[in-house]
């Protein structure tokens, strides 16, 4: 009898955790951005929530590229920044406080993007290192103050890189040389371009439409899960 009873929440466990992740895959309202209609982008400088001090701008770097595929028009980013600096603004923090009407008047955008790097770096293990990127972005309009999307993304150097084929030798020396590439290039740069990318690139689940400069402008309807 006890058997069957946990059998039976083991059932309703299994159910209840199908539906939370059939929750998170929820599609997107994208009513607000369609009726904004965004043709222009301001990229704020992100805020940095790692403790890498090369997060902001190599976040900053990675995120015209995206967007300009998607069909918007991104006001230059070191034209942007100096103009900060010019205003007495030189922290993300700062600028982040800055009004939507007062940005508006500034740089005359359409919209903001504010970005918010959570993971930036690598970690070591003794067998393992891992460079991950995890950042959250925000697009409001700078007309009204409204929230039109927003979204997350993560990239990781061990994606698809599991491989233990060589047992614990193999580990150790694939360890070793991680961490060689690691101290001569900056990884946590190139990983940023792949967050960047999956976070800003329009046509994917959940993420931005795409903008006016591009062919699929108001015929993409909404990326499903």
């Amino acid at each position: 009898m006890k058997q069957l009873i946990s059998i039976k929440w083991l059932a309703l466990l299994v159910g209840f955790l199908l539906l939370s992740g059939c929750a998170t895959q929820a599609r997107y309202d994208y009513s607000a951005f369609r009726q904004s209609r965004p043709a222009s982008i301001l990229v704020l400088p992100p805020l940095n929530a790692s403790p890498d001090v090369n997060a902001t701008y190599s976040m900053l770097s990675q995120a015209t590229l995206p967007l300009a595929e998607s069909g918007y028009y991104v006001l230059p980013v070191t034209l942007v920044d100096e103009t900060f600096r010019q205003n007495g603004m030189t922290t993300p923090a700062d600028i982040h406080q800055v009004s939507a009407s007062k940005l508006r008047e500034i740089f005359g955008a359409d919209t903001a993007l504010y970005i918010n790097v959570k993971q930036y770096g690598t970690t070591y293990a003794i067998v393992m290192s891992e460079t991950r990127v995890t950042a959250e972005g925000r697009l409001v309009d700078l007309r009204n103050g409204n929230t039109l999307w927003a979204g997350s993304a993560t990239a990781s150097s061990n994606e698809g890189g599991n491989n233990s084929g060589g047992g614990l030798v193999g580990l150790l020396v694939q360890a070793v040389v991680s961490q060689i590439i690691d101290s001569l290039s900056n990884r946590g740069h190139a990983i940023a371009g792949l967050t960047s990318n999956r976070l800003l690139a329009a046509g994917r689940p959940n993420g931005i439409l795409y903008g006016p400069r591009s062919p699929m402008y108001l015929k993409d309807g909404s990326p499903t899960p």
